[in-house]
């Protein structure tokens, strides 16, 4: 396996907490590892299921925790406490990645603050920072930045989507932090158990649990943590006094999927180190990246910051049609805009409208055997 072979395999090695981050509990008190930590991340009783049904209440008879169903889910509590042992804080379900990243910045943003973008990040982020009245600046994820003075919101992506660059989280959040700004990281990419921000000094984590945690490409859904419980009781407050509230049903199924995260991981980075192997020398490919390779310009960084690398990479084929012959021929790589899940998928990203090349594509390694997807991609080449 190429890379930093106990971050690609899914050690339980952590990277060094910040000063004054929170530290996981729970399971990560008891020195459990990651496979132990998401198969056990819901207390089961004697003579229980293992994972309690979803509850679909709207309202409840008063007199206990409960009151309304747009307020209050044991459902939800659940996968937050799961997810918020995972992230090292306190967190906050939400209906979809993007409903939870506009919850975020409509707590901390008023109009007329500064907020930094990643330029090379997810394109729905800047369409939503564009719309509301306050000053964009925008930075490549591998810099340089500007500076920080005046900045109210700092928001990061590493690995950023689609381009798989890396930025020094704990060095950008110093520098931001002495310049009073807030630090917010897009984690989808990476995962609770590939990247730990909030150990890195960030001050909340946001993620689109779509993606790998729920993983079976059945669910939408997303949260925000942090460590600040201050700031998790007003973007809580956000979500019922907006409604931006998840389903039960998608709750239940996403921490159903969470047990195998562990599993899943290692076999997508897997499957992404003998694709980038066979990739990088290929003459229809280019631009290949990958974090966990030693080869890739991000990996240094990358290397010291997370604790396993993930299952996706991006290169370029020639074109758009080059992508379709590719996706015609394949039988195992579907097209789909998503990524992290069971199959392999491939995403022309140009079709989104993002400002990259025609042929540019990110690949998302599934869970199949590594054999058959290496010789599947290389005989659609």
């Amino acid at each position: 396996m190429s890379g930093n072979e106990g971050a690609a395999a899914g050690t339980t090695a952590e990277a060094p907490a910040a000063d004054g981050a929170a530290t996981t509990g729970g399971g990560a008190a008891a020195g459990w590892g990651d496979g132990t930590r998401v198969v056990h991340s819901a207390p089961v009783a004697p003579g229980q299921p293992f994972l309690a049904g979803p509850v679909f209440a709207s309202a409840y008879h008063l007199g206990g925790e409960d009151t309304y169903g747009r307020a209050h889910n044991p459902t939800w509590r659940a996968l937050e406490a799961a997810l918020g042992e995972l992230d090292g804080g306190t967190a906050v379900l939400f209906p979809s990645g993007m409903a939870a990243i506009s919850t975020l910045l409509r707590v901390v943003l008023a109009p007329g603050d500064t907020v930094v973008v990643p330029g090379d990040g997810y394109y729905l982020t800047r369409t939503l920072v564009a719309e509301m009245p306050v000053r964009v600046v925008e930075a490549p994820t591998a810099g340089p930045y500007p500076s920080f003075e005046g900045v109210r919101l700092v928001l990061l992506e590493s690995p950023s989507n689609p381009g798989l660059e890396v930025c020094d989280i704990a060095a950008l959040a110093r520098a931001a932090h002495a310049a009073g700004a807030l630090v917010a990281v897009d984690n989808t990419t990476a995962t609770p158990l590939g990247q730990q921000p909030l150990r890195l000094g960030a001050d909340v984590v946001v993620g689109s649990d779509t993606k790998a945690v729920a993983g079976h490409s059945d669910v939408l859904l997303g949260h925000v943590s942090t460590a600040d419980q201050d700031l998790a009781g007003r973007v809580r407050a956000a979500r019922t006094t907006g409604g931006a509230i998840p389903g039960p049903f998608e709750s239940w199924l996403a921490h159903r999927g969470l047990g195998t995260l562990d599993l899943r991981l290692t076999r997508q980075a897997e499957n992404a180190a003998a694709l980038y192997e066979v990739l990088k020398d290929h003459p229809a490919v280019t631009g290949l990246r990958w974090p966990g390779s030693p080869e890739d310009p991000a990996h240094e960084v990358a290397a010291r910051q997370m604790r396993r690398f993930g299952g996706v990479l991006t290169f370029v084929l020639a074109d758009a049609a080059a992508v379709g012959a590719f996706l015609e021929r394949s039988r195992l790589v579907y097209a789909s805009t998503s990524f992290g899940g069971l199959h392999t998928t491939l995403d022309r990203r140009a079709h989104w409208g993002d400002p990259v090349p025609e042929g540019l594509v990110r690949l998302s390694a599934g869970c199949e055997d590594t054999a058959d997807l290496v010789a599947d991609v290389l005989a659609s080449l």
